[in-house]
């Protein structure tokens, strides 16, 4: 029986999976998108944080599935820094949607999305993907995501929308100002992972009206932006994973309630769902 290493990898953290016959070992690294990365920097990740947790174990196998893991560059950066770290495994790298689909759904049909860090979706027939709205990106696109309802609190503070007590809050919390954010949206690496730092500050105040409007707005955008252009979204169930969606999952809830849809799995992450389909791929 071969030995797998399975990688599910968003922009700000990747979970990973030892799997030797029914023996598990999880490793967590930072995350791997090569929109963001260069060769040489994944290696760095993989050398640094990924193989002192394999101690010395050599998977035959390596299933990645990663954000920004859809187009052939991509793919290309990826391979190339896992085939200097794994010289002899079989390489198998394929998009963190179908990752989420595998999880969500198994062998069976269903709207299978991500809301974490980032945004996706897709319609998922049990085999393949067949239908997948774009995402394009937290600069055009990522509605719903962890950057984009990040992006929202950013505006909410420089444009002086939130009230006296929300301002308060923010300025207490994080203890910035104008130039440190547009210095770090626009000058320093990995803008998309500052701005989802930011859903804190929305958890932290759960229950204040512009709060609240920000999470449904998030969504609403990414239900009428993705979902709706799905025709089986209202024959079969909708699925999210990712932190964003387990976290506001009572906002999903009554999301699908209110576009007459049936709500299936929400899942914090799909590392579970993706073991248990390569065991019985085994």
């Amino acid at each position: 029986m071969s030995i797998q290493l399975i990688a599910d990898s968003g922009s700000t953290k990747a979970d990973w999976c030892l799997l030797d016959g029914k023996k598990k070992r999880k490793i967590v690294t930072q995350g791997i998108s090569p929109y963001f990365l260069s060769t040489m920097q994944i290696k760095s990740i993989l050398e640094k944080e990924l193989l002192p947790g394999l101690r010395g174990v050599v998977p035959d196998i390596i299933h990645f599935y990663g954000t920004g893991c859809s187009t052939p560059i991509n793919i290309s950066i990826l391979k190339q820094a896992l085939r200097q770290s794994f010289a002899k495994a079989q390489l198998k790298i394929t998009s963190d949607i179908m990752g989420a689909a595998k999880a969500l759904c198994g062998d069976n049909k269903g709207v299978a999305c991500i809301l974490g860090t980032g945004s996706n979706s897709c319609y998922y027939n049990g085999k393949k993907i067949v239908n997948n709205s774009p995402g394009l990106g937290f600069i055009l696109g990522d509605e719903g995501s962890g950057a984009y309802m990040g992006k929202k609190v950013i505006q909410y503070f420089l444009y002086n929308t939130f009230d006296s007590d929300l301002m308060d809050r923010f300025i207490a919390k994080y203890s910035t100002d104008s130039a440190t954010i547009l210095d770090a949206v626009y000058r320093q690496p990995l803008p998309n992972r500052y701005l989802a730092g930011f859903v804190g500050f929305l958890v932290e105040n759960r229950g204040h009206f512009m709060i609240e409007n920000i999470i449904e707005d998030s969504f609403n955008d990414f239900f009428f932006t993705h979902i709706c252009k799905y025709k089986e979204s209202w024959t079969l169930p909708i699925h999210f994973t990712g932190s964003v969606a387990y976290g506001f999952k009572d906002v999903l809830k009554e999301m699908c309630q209110s576009y007459v849809l049936e709500l299936g799995n929400v899942l914090k992450q799909p590392m579970d769902g993706l073991i248990k389909y390569h065991q019985l791929q085994q």
